[in-house]
Order: C-alpha cells, then sequence, then structure tokens
C-alpha cells in the first residue's frame, strides 16, 4: 500500500494496548508511554565508562582529510536529515533543565507546544515577535545579510547573536542555515500568494498554513519513511497506533521514552565531517561549525552536499545509526557544555546515558517484550566485555537495535515505533494540521512530483537550491 494513500483508522481505540489509555503525565506536558515498566538502574561508573573518550560508543577513527572513507556511510539518509531531526526536535520540545541526578517527571516543563506547527521559526507572529519580521513587510520574515553583501545568513544583532524564534536554531551551522532556509520558504509563498491576488488582510496567515502543511507533509511522507522504514511507516499508517493515542481534540504530551532515548538517534547520524559546498570548505559539527557567529559568505552551505537535488550530485550520507558516537561529539566544547573538571561532562554519550537514567527510564529489553518484539541477547548488546550482565539504557539499546535489524540504515522496531507513533499522534490531535483538512489535501506548491513535496522541493522553491 502507498504512504499517499494510507490514513490512520479511528476505529482502534477498542483493540490497544491496556496501557495506552493510561500513561503518567506531567504537568509541563512531558509523560511515559509505558508507566507500569520499572526504571532500569545503571551504576553511574558503567555510564562513565560507556560515554568516556575511546570507549565503545567513541566512534575514534579520524576522517580521511580527502573524505573519501565512506566506511560508516548510511546510504538510505543524506546528510541533511540529520538536521531537519534536530530542527523537528525543536519545534515540539523545549526543556531547559538540567537533569544530573535522579528527577521526578513533574520536574520537566515543556516550553514548546507539542505540535508539528513551526512555532520555533514563527514564534508569536508579527504582533507577538516583531523582531523576527521585516519592518517594511511584515508578511515576511527578517533576514540577514553575511560579509558578501548576499542575504545568506538568518537576521543577528550587533554582537552576532541570532535573531530567531528558538535560540538553539544556531548552535551550529547547519540548523541554522536550515533555519534560513525555512525562512526565505515563507518568503517565497508570501510572494507566490499574492500574484494570486490573495486579500493582503490574509496573507501571513495563509502563508503560514501552506508552510506548514507542506512541512508536515515532508514528515509523514519523507523523513518518517527514511527514518524507522517504509514497511513500519506503512504498518502504522494502514494499521494505527498501538502505544501513543493522544485524543484528538487533546493537547498531547511528549513521552520521555520518545524525547530522551528514541529521538536521540539523531546524535548518532552526525558525521565525524562535513563537506559544506564547491568551495571546498568542510569541517567538524563541533567546533568547527559551532553556531551563535556570523556565517561568512565562503561556509555559506550548497544544499545538494545534503539533500538529493535533482540534476546535482549526489549528497553525502548521514552516518549509520549505530551504537558510537562521532569523536568531536565525545569531547564537546565549553563553549557547548560549559566549565566542567568531569571530562566525560564533556560526552554527548555520557549526557544522554545519564539523562535516561535521571529521568528512570525503563530498559530497552523490557519495552521489546512489552511490544511483543524478541529483545536483542546480550551477545548482539555487547557489553558483556565491559563486565556488566544487566539489562541495556534505553537509549544506547534502540541504537544497537538498528545497528542488528538494519546495518544502522534506518531504526529497529521498537525504536522505529516509538519515533512513527509520536510524530504521527502530534499531527493527528492537532485540528490545525493537514491531517484534518477537509476534503483531504496534497501539496499545492510547485513540485518534481505533482502531488507530493519533498525537502528537495522546499530549497528550490525557496531559491536556495
Amino acid at each position: 500500500m502507498s504512504i499517499h494513500s494510507c490514513v490512520i483508522s479511528p476505529h482502534l481505540k477498542s483493540s490497544l494496548s491496556p496501557h495506552a489509555q493510561d500513561v503518567e503525565k506531567s504537568q509541563g506536558k512531558y509523560g511515559r508511554l509505558f508507566p507500569e515498566l520499572p526504571a532500569l538502574s545503571v551504576d553511574e561508573q558503567v555510564l562513565l565508562l560507556l560515554g568516556r573518550s575511546g570507549s565503545v560508543m567513541d566512534a575514534s577513527t579520524a576522517p580521511s582529510p580527502d573524505m573519501q572513507d565512506t566506511s560508516t556511510d548510511n546510504p538510505r539518509i543524506p546528510a541533511g536529515f540529520t538536521f531537519l531531526g534536530q530542527f523537528i526536535a525543536h519545534d515540539i520540545t523545549a526543556d531547559r533543565s538540567l537533569l544530573l541526578h535522579h528527577a521526578r517527571l513533574n520536574e520537566l516543563r515543556n516550553f514548546r507546544r507539542p505540535r508539528l506547527d513551526l512555532e520555533c521559526l514563527y514564534g508569536a507572529g508579527p504582533s507577538g515577535d516583531p523582531f523576527l519580521y521585516d519592518l517594511d513587510d511584515a508578511d515576511k520574515f527578517l533576514l540577514g545579510i553575511n560579509d558578501s553583501g548576499a542575504l545568506n545568513d538568518v537576521p543577528r544583532n550587533r554582537q552576532g547573536r541570532a535573531l530567531v524564534a528558538d535560540p538553539r536554531n544556531d548552535v551550529h551551522l547547519f540548523i541554522s542555515q536550515l533555519h534560513l532556509a525555512l525562512l526565505k520558504f515563507h518568503n517565497q509563498v508570501v510572494d507566490a500568494l499574492r500574484l494570486q491576488q490573495v486579500p493582503a488582510a490574509s496573507i501571513f496567515d495563509e502563508a503560514r498554513r501552506l508552510v506548514r502543511w507542506h512541512y508536515q507533509w515532508i514528515i509523514v511522507h519523507e523523513f518518517l519513511p527514511l527514518t524507522v522504514g517504509d514497511d513500519l511507516m506503512e504498518n502504522i499508517l494502514e494499521i494505527g497506533p498501538q502505544f501513543f493515542t493522544p485524543e484528538p481534540d487533546e493537547d498531547p504530551f511528549i513521552p520521555v521514552e520518545f524525547a530522551d532515548a528514541a529521538y536521540r538517534f539523531g546524535h548518532s547520524q552526525i558525521r565525524s565531517r562535513y563537506l559544506l559546498n564547491s568551495r571546498g570548505a568542510s569541517g567538524q559539527v563541533f567546533p568547527d561549525c559551532a553556531g551563535t557567529c556570523p556565517v561568512d559568505q565562503a561556509r555559506t552551505l550548497e544544499w545538494s552536499y545534503f539533500f538529493k537535488i535533482p540534476g546535482a550530485a549526489l549528497p553525502q550520507a548521514s552516518k549509520r545509526i549505530d551504537a558510537k558516537l562521532a569523536h568531536p561529539l565525545i569531547e564537546l566544547p565549553a563553549r557547548v557544555v560549559g566549565d566542567t573538571d568531569i571530562p566525560e561532562q564533556k560526552s554527548l554519550a555520557y549526557r544522554d546515558l545519564e539523562r535516561g537514567e535521571a529521568l528512570g527510564l525503563p530498559s530497552g529489553e523490557a519495552i521489546a517484550r512489552l511490544m511483543d518484539v524478541a529483545p536483542l541477547t546480550a551477545d548482539q548488546i555487547g557489553l558483556s566485555a565491559m563486565g556488566w550482565e544487566g539489562e541495556t539504557p534505553l537509549w544506547y539499546y534502540l541504537l544497537k537495535e538498528a545497528e542488528v535489524y538494519t546495518g544502522g540504515e534506518a531504526m529497529g522496531p521498537v525504536g522505529g515505533r516509538i519515533i512513527a507513533e509520536v510524530l504521527l499522534g502530534l499531527l493527528v490531535c492537532d485540528p490545525t494540521s493537514y491531517w484534518h483538512a477537509p476534503d483531504g489535501w496534497s501539496p499545492t506548491l510547485p513540485a518534481a512530483t505533482p502531488q507530493d513535496f519533498t525537502m528537495a522541493d522546499l530549497l528550490r522553491f525557496a531559491g536556495v537550491a
């Protein structure tokens, strides 16, 4: 069955797993998908050992200077989808807590609406956040001028800080340039609506709706199939979700199993080094491409290096999804993590593991059993050599699951289901999403394939590819 013709059945509520109707929520709209499962307790020394430099999660092989080593490449997923995934995370979650100890769920606060509505792009709109918009044309976003005089940067203040709705969208070059592409996409949609003589008073709202709906379409029809696999995606669309089932008219919660484990798969997708453009610029995400500073023209991204653009050479691939992180993520710079005397606290691997421990996430094996999926064996997990004989931290387990089931080309059955059900669930319970358009909806903007829309189409319409 084609993904494009699938719909989630509205008649599945009675067949859902019992716990699907009984989740533990926080007042800040985080919750647990599996409240009946016990927390996994892992000794702190094990987490330190897993996450430290040179240990099992450190993909420490240095990238070749000519970028010809493709041994860790994921041929299925272009590199740009790593950063689209990060952008999506910023759209639906903003938890500012620093969890380095055990925490109750109600200590978490989500400062984002749990909707795929581009709040991290639009903020509160021209009236609520006027600094995001052009003073001479309030229907459009303000753009930034770079060192060559081109509108190829996000707008910034005189100290170089980005004027964007979510400062996390300037944490590194890649997401900053993606944010810029979406600003330009909106502005081009405004121009298109004016050519259609849409009433001036309706231009902004109509442009925002079209941008949101095309973005949501990309998530359902491109990002998720690449991330979780076509078969699992079609299964969920045809049969319906089994574990994340918010009511269509309720404000949903964000499951911690999603936010603090499954969806952190993207950390494993980051390459050790990226080519930026045809001018030969390259760099590591950190520290070479760290953000919060103006983007020079020489380092402006060419999107054909990150997404499949018709007529261009194939883009560089994302890294395979496995239980290893590129070495620059194991030794993050102080500007990202702050000053610390504990070397492991510079490691994103350790920080992700510690967060799962602090939130009392269940083991990966426990969730697999609940989903009626055969758990990975100890040999497949591969931690016995470290002396660890217990069950596995959820984030590490789901990365290993991807490695075992798909060779790292997509998520496995447990991690993939959590990701797909949550993102689809957020869309389904949002009455303003394209899912609830009368008589159905398919993309209306120009695209390589009529009634479809991909990231390549978005970038070309925005005038950046």
